[in-house]
């Protein structure tokens, strides 16, 4: 590129660098910005320096001043995210499963170029987490992206659902089958990402995990469906009975449980849930729920001391469950 085309880029360059290289701890003099504009084939004076800081700060940065004992320099003092900011994204970035390793690596290292040069490291540092389980299925981002353009576009889309073999690797299920289905939502549950849809073969709405479709296709000349349903169509009471995600019937039951566990019913059906305290330091609650094994496990996991007590057709499911597992170990 011509060096008069190189100098029309100057006040972006001045950003790039002051953006990378400076913080409050490590100002750039003006000697220092001017040999590193011209890394990049621009010439500068320091008058001209001036001016061009002037016209940025003017323009909405925050480029400070500062004296120190070796003369003075000029750095960003306000960033698009501060530093807790990023290191809030990385921890949420590197924690999630959906998100493969590959992924992870490409969206941190955007994240350190946010946070300058200075700051990069401790960022690395802030994430490391041995042996997280992450996803495999690298489409998922554009999965994402399609299932979001369908709803903006109110169209349907058709995708082939994948099951994980002995072999470790996603198969599609039912040899390969396209499902057509109208999307509603997208919802994250249980560190993964659902479409929430309507399927019309069943007249019902269905869930789907984003990182087992694969092969989306948008339907252009098939208008979404459902809106019926879905209307009706509460997402939040319906991730908070659906246990694992699996569906079930839905049914209103009755537990009675040690109070050191309210912040556990709490933090799983919200604050609105009926809870009524029993005898000494138990509490019953009322709570809809898609009876399922998942359910069910859920109930066990919380230890001897939670009962079910109704109604009593769920009552009998779950002493059935129970007792098929016992004789798991019976000899």
């Amino acid at each position: 590129m011509p060096k008069s085309s190189e100098q029309k880029l100057k006040l972006l360059y001045i950003t790039r660098i002051l953006n990378e290289q400076t913080d409050e701890e490590h100002p750039m003099p003006t000697k220092m910005l001017i040999d590193e504009l011209a890394k990049y084939g621009v010439t500068a004076e320091r008058k001209s320096i001036y001016s061009d800081i002037s016209l940025l700060v003017k323009f909405g940065y925050n480029i400070v001043y500062t004296k120190v004992k070796r003369g003075g320099g000029y750095f960003l003092a306000e960033r698009e995210f501060e530093l807790p900011e990023l290191k809030l994204l990385v921890d949420a970035v590197q924690s999630s499963r959906f998100i493969t390793a590959k992924k992870s690596r490409e969206l941190i290292e955007k994240l350190e170029y946010l946070a300058g040069q200075h700051d990069a490291g401790q960022l690395r540092r802030q994430v490391y987490v041995a042996g997280r389980i992450k996803a495999e299925n690298e489409s998922i981002y554009y999965n994402i992206d399609h299932i979001h353009r369908a709803i903006q576009e109110n169209i349907q889309i058709s995708f082939q659902y994948l099951d994980w073999t002995l072999e470790k690797k996603l198969k599609p299920r039912k040899e390969g089958v396209k499902y057509c289905i109208s999307p509603w939502a997208l919802t994250w549950q249980d560190e993964n990402y659902y479409l929430i849809a309507y399927d019309k073969h069943a007249d019902k709405i269905k869930h789907y995990r984003v990182d087992k479709m694969g092969g989306i296709e948008l339907l252009p000349g098939e208008p979404r469906e459902g809106i019926g349903s879905f209307g009706r169509f509460d997402i939040g009471a319906y991730t908070n009975k659906t246990f694992g995600m699996f569906s079930g019937e839905e049914v209103t039951v009755a537990l009675q449980m040690p109070d050191r566990l309210l912040g556990v019913v709490v933090d799983r059906f919200g604050k609105d849930v009926d809870l009524k305290k029993t005898k000494r330091s138990t509490f019953s609650v009322r709570v809809k729920v898609a009876v399922s094994e998942q359910f069910f496990g859920w109930v066990t996991g919380l230890g001897a001391e939670v009962r079910l007590l109704s109604p009593p057709s769920v009552v009998m499911q779950y002493e059935e469950y129970l007792k098929k597992i016992i004789e798991q170990y019976e000899r």
